[in-house]
């Protein structure tokens, strides 16, 4: 298959039947969506509302599987209308650069391509010994294989390939002048033709996994055979998405999304909605409707799996499906799902594109995506949401697992805020860009090992983009010596300290070292393992009321470090919940404060 496509076939190839053939495909996919929808919505739904049988349930099954069948063709469809377009926007490049190559050819006169690719070169020249033309010759085109290009030419006596003997060595240099343009000219059709070829087996082998078992019956065994049809749509269609989004900029993302029409962004969400749904610069309804279609193909291919995690991430996305498939106030948004690492997961009580105040929170150490993930993390997000709400309603809560947080082992490592921060940063910028307020007021919170990621994050040129203020709760240090390193200027910056939050009191590296060397009681200080602590008074940061906090679970029976835990939790700490809503709404001038450390 590697060496089946030939220049001629690479010259005539009608590119346009391929975006001809990718049309049919997505005509069939708008087809097979909207018979869905009058199943599910028409038909299934008013029989549920209008008829209580037992034949009326069995018509609803018999639908519902009907509404699936049509479901796995608009999925199928659109896999292959992405796969068809991809190879047809890829396949223009090496074409024209072929096709350019043979008008040189016929412009040269007396040189002749070969059907092997081999270019046949005229007499020319003379030779000094008997004043006789220099004969012609042929050469063959360097295919990227060493020694490949004219066989047996660039060898040594015993056969093996010696650099010294290339095409440009004094004792194989032709004195014949057409040799050398022959060779440029092979070798260019050559590199187009192996770029096409790996272009056309890159495709091949995704086409050939887009088949369907005879007597179709969609259940999770179907499911998670599209999962793997779409991971190899994307995987094929990697250079073809880097030209068009996965090499831009979150400005630039948005500005290609916004001039594709209504047809072409629904073929981009249903081809690659793993893709779409990850993308910062995209809106956030986008987004969701594709992590929403995304979520069941992830969750099929997880089934049954049981390295890396896969449980953990399995249990963690069934959470959230869980949570989508129920109504809340405000309303739940997909950002971001993915299953590298230990999981990721973005998710949005409200619209961040269209909310004045968004606030998006980093979790910290222990977090991942998990089967606590939705009922604790999750929760967190909108546990502030409805904090928010109480002050202006037009507000958006993020929690961003876009990152590893730590595990016990390694939490006293910088690196996995060192990789985070960066993501964040995109994240935000993302953000920046898609919200449709002239002038939002957005809000960092990083929480436990979260807040170093965040502060990381800040300490970055030119910080956080489009970040107004910042909270940091229960810190074990931001890296930072000073609150002004973190880029959003003198007053806001806000942290959140409980007394019995035994995180923020963790000692610094040179205390546990000093302790450790002298045998003696550790030396109170500013210090915390992440560099200041940012409740004392010299980091600068405004210190919000926190209270005790709940006592460690010896005593209170709430879990180990409840006061640590509880900062989002009006009913554990309501101070720091409400001072974090006002702080997100844009009044943080009406915060309750406490003296720093």
């Amino acid at each position: 298959m590697a060496f089946g496509l030939t220049w001629q076939q690479l010259r005539d190839l009608k590119l346009s039947e391929l975006t001809d053939a990718a049309d049919g495909w997505a005509a069939l996919m708008r087809r097979a969506d909207a018979a869905r929808e009058r199943v599910d919505g028409d038909m299934s739904g008013k029989l549920t509302k209008t008829q209580e049988s037992e034949s009326a349930e069995s018509a609803v099954k018999r639908l519902k599987r009907l509404g699936e069948n049509y479901h796995y063709i608009q999925t199928e469809a659109g896999l292959i209308r992405g796969a068809l377009d991809g190879l047809a926007t890829e396949l223009i490049a090496p074409q024209r650069r072929l096709r350019d190559v043979l008008d040189d050819v016929a412009s040269l006169g007396g040189y002749e391509v070969n059907a092997n690719g081999s270019i046949d070169y005229p007499a020319g020249g003379e030779n000094a010994m008997t004043g006789d033309p220099i004969p012609g010759g042929s050469v063959m085109g360097n295919n990227g294989l060493i020694g490949a290009g004219n066989p047996g030419l660039y060898r040594d006596g015993n056969g093996m390939y010696d650099p010294a003997l290339g095409p440009d060595a004094p004792q194989l240099r032709s004195p014949n002048p057409h040799r050398a343009k022959a060779q440029d000219v092979a070798d260019r059709i050559a590199h187009a033709l192996r770029e096409a070829r790996e272009i056309d087996e890159r495709y091949s082998s995704a086409l050939r996994e887009l088949k369907a078992a005879p007597g179709l019956t969609v259940d999770r065994k179907t499911w998670a055979n599209v999962a793997g049809d779409v991971a190899a749509v994307g995987s094929a269609a990697r250079e073809y998405l880097s030209e068009q989004v996965l090499g831009k900029s979150p400005a630039e993302r948005k500005e290609w999304w916004d001039h594709l029409s209504k047809e072409e962004r629904q073929e981009y969400i249903t081809s690659f909605p793993d893709v779409i749904g990850s993308l910062d610069g995209i809106p956030a309804a986008v987004r969701d409707e594709a992590n929403r279609a995304n979520l069941p193909l992830v969750i099929a291919g997880l089934e049954g799996q049981t390295a890396d995690g896969a449980q953990d991430k399995l249990a963690g996305l069934k959470g959230i499906q869980s949570k989508l498939s129920h109504d809340s106030h405000p309303p739940m948004y997909l950002l971001g799902i993915g299953t590298e690492g230990k999981g990721r997961a973005i998710v949005s009580y409200g619209n961040p594109d269209t909310a004045r105040n968004v606030s998006s929170y980093v979790p910290g150490l222990g977090t991942a995506l998990d089967a606590d993930f939705a009922d604790d993390t999750v929760r967190r997000a909108f546990q502030t949401a409805k904090g928010v709400q109480k002050y202006d309603p037009s507000s958006a809560s993020i929690v961003w697992l876009g990152y590893d947080a730590p595990g016990f082992m390694d939490v006293g490592s910088t690196t996995d805020a060192n990789n985070g921060a960066p993501d964040y940063n995109a994240f935000m910028e993302g953000i920046r860009v898609t919200n449709e307020d002239e002038d939002p007021h957005i809000t960092a919170i990083g929480h436990s090992y979260g807040s170093l990621t965040v502060g990381t994050a800040a300490r970055q040129d030119g910080g956080i983009p489009g970040v107004d203020d910042i909270v940091l709760l229960g810190s074990p240090g931001t890296g930072a010596d000073n609150a002004s390193e973190l880029n959003v200027g003198k007053g806001h910056v806000f942290v959140g300290s409980a007394d019995n939050d035994p995180v923020t009191k963790l000692p610094s590296r040179e205390e546990l070292l000093g302790a450790g060397i002298l045998g003696s009681a550790i030396v109170e200080s500013d210090g915390l393992w992440f560099g200041t602590d940012p409740a004392s008074k010299g980091f600068g940061a405004t210190r919000m009321e926190s209270g005790d906090g709940p006592l460690p679970f010896w005593l209170s029976g709430q879990g180990p470090t409840p006061a640590h835990s509880g900062y989002f939790d009006e009913g554990r700490n309501p101070s720091a919940a409400d001072n974090v809503a006002l702080i997100v709404a844009g009044h943080s001038d009406s915060i309750t404060t406490e003296a720093p450390r």
